[in-house]
């Protein structure tokens, strides 16, 4: 069982090691040593000084014990200079961790950022999740944790190995031998400290192991109610239409209630080992006086003699007791790079699928049509594995300038077509083929509207300045989005404070700047009324006459607007797959 825990310890802090090794590795290992050099030299310094202040301990309670009043005014402003130059070393070394923490910070999050944007492993994780929950969480929250816990662990740590290699000499020098039961004991306080510290380990780790997998649990909760109330709040319009308060209010306090539950159990463990751990040091205060009192009230060692052993107990004692100071560190840090293992696990899973098996082909050619040939499509299935077939042997063309109607059942695929002509669904096989150089437009029925000022949003996904205020104004005149024209300046949650129907002509108005050579409209002006509809597609078709559209519609009227149809229709048995057809 115990070489089992030694290998699960050296399996973790290899995992450990391959997350945090990279940055020391990347473009920024010139600043990120120097840093970190800088402030292992300040721990070290902060070391000798504490050696300098035990020194000053033996002496000032010496001249104190002598009454010798010149030593003790020398030793006080010897106190001041310590004093001064510990308080510098420990605002600097805060500082400067405080910055290689933010740097390494920035570092991992611009690269999770990459990895969880390339190959859209965004994307596919949503439609595939696994055992990541909250990805959001992971990489603002986590990622905080894990450079600052690491590098904080870390540094205590060293400071304690050289505060203890410091202080054991000095402990076994003044603290002499000790006989017991007729055996010679040298230095018997640096192994009163290592038999105290070594007890106290073994039993923090006994009462606060359970923290570790609780913190993990409260991390989760925490994430998928703050997830749920930011869902709310941006489908606030849609719940208050069903009058919904109350499942949504029903179902949030039981995600809080999960926060709540888990919140008590982190507290009964934690005030175990708080107990525990004050009451070691308290412990800790009063037991090196308690050893050494036998020799100062024999007249072995002087006042100062006795304090002096007292004080570096202490560091020795501290820097043995590291592990039982930062258990509860550690265990929230253990917690948050187990989420972070499994995210990283999940993205490095997610990236070689796209690799292996990636997206539909979309190729470009020089032929001036958009193709599918041979294409078929299906649903997720499970760990990034297709599903049941959508859609089976499809082959269709859609020439420049042409209109073309989508129609079919609900369910039947419609939509998956129009993600796998935009390159994005891993689902399937054929070839995807668009026009070299043509541009290429999507219009979801639920657009995409980042918060930001409305000329971002209405640009989107353009950087900004690619258009003139006057063509914006233009734009969102032509598609009666009047009231909006003097706001572009104006930062605001867009898609909260619009309308559905006003966010759809937003979408309207973007084609307009882009003009796409070809139009994908999947529903794109289902929430507006019939007359605001046509108008929308009168006004693409008229701005935008060589610019092929293709609509995916249940509204037969819409027929006018477009030449040509395309159908889905089952193959016969029900749950077949989908065939696509002329109208």
């Amino acid at each position: 069982m115990t070489r089992l825990k030694l290998d699960n310890a050296r399996h973790f802090l290899a995992k450990v090691w391959a997350l945090a090794i990279p940055y020391w590795q990347s473009e920024e290992r010139g600043r990120a040593w120097g840093l970190l050099i800088a402030i292992v030299t300040l721990t070290l310094a902060l070391v000798y000084l504490d050696v300098q202040f035990n020194t000053w301990n033996r002496e000032f309670y010496n001249a104190l014990e002598q009454k010798n009043y010149a030593d003790f005014k020398d030793l006080i402003l010897y106190f001041t200079l310590l004093a001064v130059l510990f308080m510098a070393g420990a605002i600097y070394k805060l500082y400067l961790t405080q910055m290689l923490t933010m740097r390494w910070r920035v570092w991992l999050t611009n690269r999770y950022l990459d990895d969880w944007m390339e190959r859209q492993v965004y994307y596919r994780l949503e439609l595939d999740k696994r055992g990541t929950d909250n990805p959001d969480q992971r990489i603002a929250e986590d990622l905080r944790l894990f450079a600052d816990g690491t590098l904080s662990l870390s540094l205590g740590l060293l400071s304690s190995v050289v505060t203890l290699a410091s202080f054991v000499a000095i402990l076994w020098s003044v603290s002499g031998p000790l006989e017991v039961l007729g055996v010679n004991i040298p230095g018997y306080m640096v192994w009163a400290a290592v038999i105290y510290a070594i007890v106290g380990s073994i039993l923090t780790h006994y009462v606060g192991r359970p923290l570790i997998g609780v913190n993990f649990q409260q991390e989760r909760f925490e994430a998928d109610f703050r997830f749920n109330l930011v869902r709310l709040r941006e489908n606030s319009e849609g719940v208050a239409l069903y009058r919904g308060e109350a499942p949504e209010r029903e179902g949030l306090r039981e995600r809080f209630e999960r926060v709540r539950g888990n919140w008590w159990e982190l507290m009964r463990f934690t005030k175990r080992l708080t107990g525990f751990t004050q009451g070691y040091a308290q412990i800790a205060v009063i037991f090196p006086f308690v050893v050494a009192a036998p020799r100062y009230f024999s007249g072995g060692m002087p006042l100062g003699g006795l304090m002096q052993i007292a004080s570096a107990f202490g560091q020795v004692q501290n820097a043995l007791s590291w592990f039982v100071q930062s258990y509860g560190t550690l265990a929230n840090w253990r917690a948050s790079v187990d989420r972070l293992l499994t995210f990283h696990a999940d993205l490095d899973a997610a990236v070689h699928e796209a690799e292996a098996a990636p997206a539909i082909p979309r190729v470009r050619d020089a032929q001036p049509s958009v193709r599918a040939d041979a294409l078929e499509l299906a649903v997720p299935g499970s760990y990034g594995n297709p599903g049941r077939t959508l859609l089976s042997g499809a082959n269709f063309a859609i020439a420049p300038g042409e209109r073309v109607l989508i129609s079919g059942p609900s369910g039947s695929g419609k939509s998956t077509i129009f993600r796998a002509l935009a390159g994005i669904w891993p689902f399937g096989s054929g070839t995807i083929r668009i026009p070299e150089n043509a541009r290429v437009l999507f219009l979801p029925q639920k657009p995409y509207i980042p918060v930001g000022t409305l000329r971002d949003a209405v640009s989107f996904p353009a950087p900004t300045g690619t258009f003139g205020d006057d063509a914006l104004r233009e734009a969102l005149q032509d598609c009666r989005l009047d009231a909006f024209t003097a706001r572009l300046d104006e930062t605001q949650n867009w898609s909260m404070l619009m309308s559905g129907g006003e966010q759809q002509r937003l979408a309207v108005a973007r084609a307009l700047l882009h003009k796409p050579e070809f139009l994908f409209l999947d529903e794109a002006t289902a929430s507006m009324d019939e007359a605001l509809e046509r108008g929308m597609y009168a006004l693409l078709v008229e701005r935008l006459p060589g610019t092929a559209i293709a609509s995916i519609a249940h509204n037969a009227r819409l027929s006018a607007f477009h030449t040509r149809s395309l159908t889905l229709k089952a193959s016969g048995d029900a749950g077949a797959a989908m065939s696509l057809q002329p109208g």
